[in-house]
């Protein structure tokens, strides 16, 4: 098929997110993608800025990931999960948990972070009615968050700010406070953490947990806060008896500059959510780690089990690329590939600063973000982009960067300097 028939047929026939059926905007139709490049149909080719919404780490094609997809799928694709077990998921269970939080000891698979957040905010729910506490049915978070695209997910994302307001009144009421000011470098003043007391100080009773994605705030306007926020965060959770959920799935497996960005805080969560990045980008998992006391306590009490179960839990194709993508990384110097990507991003996207157009500037280990005043174009900005031979998908105010970590010097200053020329046009 030409590229022009698939551009025809895909806009017929084919719903892409946050778009509507039919839009008026550019699809780039891809033949290949090898280490940080995408090549389109029509022979162009485009350095990934996006990592493929943050999931591609080591580059696309990987030899190692696709051997490891090659091996398991002689012995078996899929199995139920349900009474049975395989050594990927096993050997996948044990390694995430050698690797997170000392508290964390037992892990459920899933399909995608939007479902890993479901999990949790239920396995939250479910502990506090083994424990008897039924008053306890409420999730806390901050303002400009964004924790998947489900309806639970949705109703703890920024009911105002996000992108999921015209569902208001389908959604389970939660509790939101004002999130922090200060910025990864500044103090954390009382102004910061007295919304979010608040909140807990009134209704503690009826607070199952607090979520909140550690450090950087993702889709919702990626936005980094200081580490002091998300200790006191964690306090004032044990002094109210309310469990703490950290959303992983963008910051997880070296995205900040640590392998969890709760790191930067040296705070444990008692439910952590992963996804996006935990497969290389190769194939949909996440994964929802918890203590022991909560599953313990889960387990214990009526109905005597957790309640859910994914069709393609445990995917023992996706555990094998999770299992691989791990390899890869922690034999990796990822840490100095972090360092020199911040480095460099930082001094590419300097010279923004200097536009009125541009409200913010803003680097932390493998994330670049450019803010705007207003709000962008995509219908004639992305074709901007491609014709720099970049691909940079922005939204809303935002213009952000966050490549695979293999991407060479070269190529980041390809990708920086198109956002800079382009910022430059706006």
């Amino acid at each position: 098929m030409n590229t022009r028939r698939l551009i025809e047929q895909d806009r017929q026939f084919v719903w892409h997110p946050y778009s509507a059926i039919g839009a008026d905007l550019p699809v780039y139709p891809v033949k290949s993608a090898q280490g940080v490049r995408i090549k389109l149909m029509d022979g162009r080719e485009l350095i990934d800025g996006m990592s493929s919404w943050w999931s591609v780490i080591h580059g696309y094609n990987h030899p190692l990931i696709n051997q490891a997809l090659e091996q398991q799928l002689q012995a078996m694709a899929h199995v139920m999960f349900g009474g049975l077990t395989h050594q990927p998921a096993v050997d996948l269970a044990r390694k995430l948990i050698a690797i997170t939080p000392e508290v964390l000891q037992t892990v459920f698979f899933a399909d995608s972070g939007s479902v890993a957040v479901e999990i949790a905010m239920k396995m939250a729910l479910q502990y506090w009615q083994a424990k008897n506490q039924t008053g306890k049915h409420k999730i806390l978070t901050i303002r400009h968050g964004y924790h998947g695209d489900t309806f639970g997910a949705m109703s703890v994302s920024d009911p105002v700010n996000g992108m999921h307001h015209l569902f208001a009144d389908s959604l389970t009421p939660q509790l939101f406070a004002e999130g922090p000011r200060c910025g990864f470098h500044q103090p954390c003043t009382e102004a910061d953490i007295e919304p979010l007391r608040s909140q807990l100080q009134k209704h503690a009773a009826n607070i199952a947990a607090i979520i909140l994605e550690p450090i950087v705030q993702g889709a919702g306007g990626m936005r980094f806060y200081a580490p002091a926020y998300l200790q006191q965060i964690r306090e004032l959770c044990n002094q109210h008896q309310v469990l703490l959920i950290l959303d992983e799935i963008a910051t997880g497996f070296g995205r900040t500059g640590k392998l969890f960005a709760c790191e930067h805080a040296a705070v444990a969560p008692d439910i952590l959510c992963l996804g996006k990045a935990l497969t290389g980008g190769y194939m949909t998992l996440a994964a929802t780690l918890c203590s022991t006391a909560i599953a313990q306590t889960i387990s214990a009490a009526d109905p005597g089990l957790f309640m859910h179960g994914p069709t393609f839990m445990a995917n023992p194709l996706a555990c094998s690329a999770a299992l691989a993508s791990l390899e890869i990384l922690l034999s990796s110097n990822w840490q100095e590939q972090i360092s020199k990507l911040e480095q460099n991003m930082r001094r590419g996207l300097e010279p923004c600063k200097q536009y009125p157009q541009v409200a913010d500037v803003r680097v932390l280990g493998g994330i670049g973000v450019v803010e705007l005043v207003k709000p962008v174009d995509l219908k004639r900005i992305q074709p901007l982009f491609v014709a720099a031979g970049v691909w940079i998908r922005p939204f809303n105010r935002l213009i952000y960067l966050m490549p695979p970590y293999i991407i060479d010097n070269n190529d980041l200053k390809q990708l920086t300097d198109a956002v800079t020329a382009i910022v430059a046009q706006l």
